[in-house]
């Protein structure tokens, strides 16, 4: 194989990591965890597959593969939480200032 022949492999969706019955198990337990949990699903791309970006009452997110928008829309019944497309109503505001917030913390130093 040759280099371009790698990186052309690299880019394909799924090639260097696909969805995982872990990347599942995290999701439920990372929401199980949380209040007031939305899921927003995030379109394959050319580098990565379908993932589910989970968001806490308080803006505090986590994002996952996931199986495809039909293994997305499984996951959120199965965790009865509500599931958006988000290339059709975006984030949420509070995501957004959470991610503020947190990058203001680590710049003061008193962030993780």
């Amino acid at each position: 194989m040759g280099v371009l022949d790698w990186l052309l492999a690299r880019c394909r969706p799924g090639v260097a990591r696909v969805t995982s019955e872990a990347d599942i198990d995290y999701l439920a337990q990372w929401a199980a965890s949380r209040r007031g949990v939305e899921a927003f699903v995030e379109p394959r791309t050319m580098v990565t597959e379908t993932t589910m970006v989970l968001v806490a009452h308080d803006g505090e997110w986590t994002r996952r593969r996931v199986g495809g928008s039909h293994g997305a829309r499984r996951l959120g019944k199965r965790l009865r939480i509500p599931v958006y497309d988000v290339s059709l109503i975006g984030y949420p505001q509070r995501m957004r200032d959470y991610t503020a917030r947190q990058r203001l913390l680590r710049e003061r130093g008193e962030g993780p």
